[in-house]
Formats: structure tokens, C-alpha cells, sequence
């Protein structure tokens, strides 16, 4: 099944750019404007696997329209596209629960790239919210600290995704799956066996 998509560009002729290489690659436009507030409307609407959101868009700006698209509390991956690299954007976008950028101009093969990249992001992210979830309704912790449990989840996490990646040359995506298939496997929290990784007593 192809990943739906919402394009919400101002620059037309970006946007058809955008349009016919997802459409080349496989992907299913559902949605395209150049407005942030409609982009947020198409999301709604369409329940899309991805949206690509420019910076700079007339109703409402990129990183905005993410935050906006955040609070629906979908299961959708956000691209952000940008004519800039400056830290505090990226940090910024982060924050908005934008999972990965490209910045303009772009060439044709680094958009699928980063599309995976953020899709990649996004599961691991859904796969800590359900885990978070299951020890709430498995009694093993309260539900006023999921939010906090999650934080400490993720950035232990990325620290053990780190080590992989550096020591055993594993992608992030392999990294991830190693630590979540052995958390299966063993019975364990994704957080434990992340910690096995980072103190050195568990390796692939």
C-alpha cells in the first residue's frame, strides 16, 4: 500500500516538483496547498502517512501548521522544507514534533531519503508511545508519568541508537530495531535494554 501524502508549498512550481516525484516513487498525493492553516485542514481531512511543509507559507507558517498538525494526535510524519540551516530553526522544528528537513534547493535524490528518515523517526516514536501505553494499562505505572517516562524512553534511547550507530555500524533504523525486538524478546522496557547497550553488557 503506497504512503498517502499532503504537499503544502506557496512556491507552485516547488510544489509541482514535489507532486510529480512523489507520484514517480510510488506515493499517493491525497492533499496539496500553499497555505499552512489548509495543510492543517488537509491533514484532518485525510489522515495522511506524510506531509511536507514549507517554512514560509501565507495562514500560517511551517513550523506552526506542524505544531497545529501535532495537537490532532495523528499518526503522520512531518517533512519540513527550508531555504535555511540555522540551528535554532532546527531546534525550533524539533520541538513542533517535525521529524525530519530538507533544505531548498533540493535535489531529487535527497527528498525519498528524507522522507524514510522521517517516516523511520516517527515509528520509533509511536513504538515508544505504545510501549509507554501498555505499562499504563498493565498496571505497571501511573498515567501521570507516561509524559515523563517518554521523555526518559526516548533520550536513553537515542544515546543506545548512538552507540550502535558508531560501534557496530548499524543504521538508525537497524539500531532501533535491534533495541525494540530485544525488549520483546527478553520481556523487558526499551529503556532497560538501552541501558544494557550504553553500559557496555549488551551488544548485537
Amino acid at each position: 500500500m503506497s504512503r498517502r501524502v499532503v504537499i503544502a508549498e506557496d512556491e507552485a512550481i516547488i510544489r509541482l516538483d514535489l507532486k510529480e516525484i512523489l507520484l514517480d516513487e510510488g506515493y499517493d498525493v491525497v492533499g496539496e496547498t500553499g497555505r499552512g492553516d489548509e495543510a492543517v485542514e488537509l491533514v484532518r481531512i485525510h489522515t495522511p502517512d506524510l506531509v511536507i511543509l514549507d517554512v514560509k507559507m501565507p495562514g500560517a507558517d511551517g513550523l506552526q501548521a506542524a505544531r497545529d498538525i501535532r495537537d490532532l494526535e495523528l499518526k503522520v510524519a512531518v517533512l519540513i522544507l527550508t531555504a535555511f540551516s540555522q540551528r535554532s530553526l532546527i531546534d525550533e522544528a524539533r520541538d513542533a514534533g517535525v521529524a525530519a528537513y530538507l533544505v531548498k534547493p533540493f535535489q531529487r535524490l535527497e527528498l525519498i531519503p528524507a522522507i524514510d528518515q522521517a517516516m523511520a523517526r516517527c515509528e520509533q516514536e509511536w513504538a515508544i508511545d505504545a510501549e509507554a501505553q501498555r505499562a499504563v494499562d498493565d498496571g505497571i505505572v501511573a498515567s501521570v508519568a507516561t509524559a515523563e517516562d517518554k521523555l526518559e524512553t526516548r533520550r536513553v534511547v537515542d544515546g543506545a541508537k548512538g552507540v550502535l550507530m558508531e560501534r557496530f555500524n548499524l543504521s538508525e533504523s537497524d539500531a532501533f530495531e535491534f533495541i525494540q525486538k530485544t525488549a520483546m524478546g527478553n520481556r523487558a522496557r526499551m529503556v532497560d535494554v538501552a541501558r544494557q547497550v550504553l553500559d557496555g553488557t549488551l551488544e548485537p
